[in-house]
């Protein structure tokens, strides 16, 4: 099974900011060996998590050190309340196949 290296990202918005934050979060250039990145938002709009799959941790480590993260970083800081995030390794969870009665 392939092994997928993921950031996870969950931050809590200053009430009524989720507009102004989501044209802040977008990285501009796009990070060097990042796959794919969701965003999944709570129903009131206070609650963000990014979820971003990257070839390895030192990918992920020299984006996050980089000077154009930083700037990402400081655009959306007006709008963000509290952060939290980690990074895991992982992979795909192989599911049953359902059965019908």
């Amino acid at each position: 099974m392939q092994e997928h290296y993921v950031w996870v990202t969950t931050r809590r918005l200053q009430p009524g900011t989720l507009e102004d934050f989501e044209s802040a979060w977008r990285p501009e250039p796009a990070p060097q060996g990042l796959h794919r990145a969701y965003a999944y938002w709570s129903e009131d709009g206070q609650e963000v998590t990014g979820v971003s799959f990257w070839d390895s941790r030192d990918a992920c480590d020299a984006w996050r050190a980089s000077e154009p993260e930083a700037r990402r970083r400081a655009a959306m800081a007006p709008y963000v309340a509290e952060e939290r995030e980690g990074f895991y390794r992982g992979r795909e969870l192989a599911l049953p196949s359902a059965t019908r009665g």
